[in-house]
């Protein structure tokens, strides 16, 4: 809480009063536990964005527009399955901070199987300007609720992965929301 604070001795914090005070090897250790939780996720869009540049190859050249197309048609259809694993858990742990699923449940219901379609088009190569918008819209709304639960320090579970993996909701979260915006505005602009 305080940083600054510092003193050769275990204690509480003398500005506080009510926080214990933890070593430096402590703190690195919480942080390192912290960085943990993301592991799953980081290998699961690691894994993805190499089977999308592996596919988006063409000789010795990547093909950016394919790599995005295929990273995209991945990320909903790997996300989606996670989110279809359970359903209802998942629609409870979205509703905690997306700004519809707040006030209309059954979105929180019926938003895997929109991820799930996203994906079936993006696989497919049925890209349009449509399809991209959609995605636009659909990303920038779920990370604006995203941001807002962080604006009010909400501290939830992220619902990106179902109910299986457990990751906390932070800018993370956003940089996936906001990240896939960003892809579907640079292909629909490119």
């Amino acid at each position: 809480m305080h940083p600054e604070v510092q003193q050769d001795h275990p204690g509480t914090c003398p500005k506080c009063g009510g926080m214990d005070l933890v070593t430096e090897e402590e703190l690195k250790k919480k942080s390192e536990q912290g960085l943990m939780k993301y592991k799953p996720l980081f290998i699961i869009i690691g894994l993805i964005a190499l089977v999308a540049a592996v596919t988006s190859l063409e000789g010795d050249t990547m093909n950016w527009s394919t790599f995005s197309m295929h990273f995209m048609a991945g990320f909903f259809l790997v996300f989606s399955g996670f989110k279809l694993l359970d359903v209802h858990g998942f629609a409870e742990g979205y509703s905690t901070y997306d700004l519809l699923a707040k006030r209309v449940p059954a979105y929180g219901l019926i938003y895997p199987f929109i991820e799930l379609s996203l994906g079936i088009l993006y696989a497919m190569g049925s890209v349009s300007s449509n399809l991209l918008i959609v995605t636009l819209v659909l990303m920038l709304f779920s990370g604006a609720g995203v941001t807002v639960a962080m604006i009010k320090k909400q501290k939830f579970q992220c619902a990106c992965l179902g109910t299986f993996i457990d990751v906390p909701l932070t800018n993370i979260t956003l940089i996936e929301d906001f990240g896939m915006a960003a892809m579907a505005l640079w292909m629909l602009l490119g």
